[in-house]
């Protein structure tokens, strides 16, 4: 399968959120955390993709690697988790996490696949997501996990034309 381009908003260890802002064409601060919720892998986004939340589609890079705002880099999926958002006006909509491995990792390099990572990353990630958005006044509900194949197909209907 093909690899796809990740670009990193929130690095691994970061207790602040920052977005994209095409307009200004630099990475905002968007929030700080509260103290001891920090982002437990590398925060990004897919380039040239569009999700149902109007965004580009989210990515997790698992990796041994902690990069920086900004930072691009190549990677393969291997699953996705299934999510729905609630925001705080009450509106639901799909906001999905898709796990990648940078194409250069050495401590994930035989990870082709969600199943191939201990049950304890992906509970992890799925917590974390579920804390991140209570403090914000929403609500995160994973619907389901997804193999390698199903995420790329989610992520080749999302392409922008």
């Amino acid at each position: 399968m093909d690899s796809i381009t990740a670009i990193i908003e929130s690095p691994k260890g970061s207790g602040h959120k920052y977005d994209y802002e095409p307009e200004m064409q630099c990475f905002k601060l968007k929030k700080v955390m509260p103290a001891g919720l920090v982002f437990p892998f590398d925060f990004g986004f897919m380039p040239g993709t569009k999700g149902e939340d109007g965004d580009p589609l989210d990515i997790i890079v698992i990796s041994e690697i902690k990069s920086f705002p900004g930072c691009c880099m190549d990677c393969r999926i291997i699953g996705g988790i299934m999510a729905e958002q609630t925001e705080e006006n009450g509106e639901t909509v799909r906001n999905d996490r898709f796990l990648g491995i940078p194409e250069v990792s050495h401590l994930f390099k035989d990870h082709q696949s969600i199943d191939d990572l201990p049950e304890g990353i992906i509970t992890q990630i799925e917590r974390f997501f579920e804390n991140y958005n209570e403090q914000a006044g929403k609500k995160f509900k994973v619907l389901k996990r997804q193999g390698a194949e199903e995420a790329y197909t989610t992520i080749r209907k999302a392409l922008k034309e």
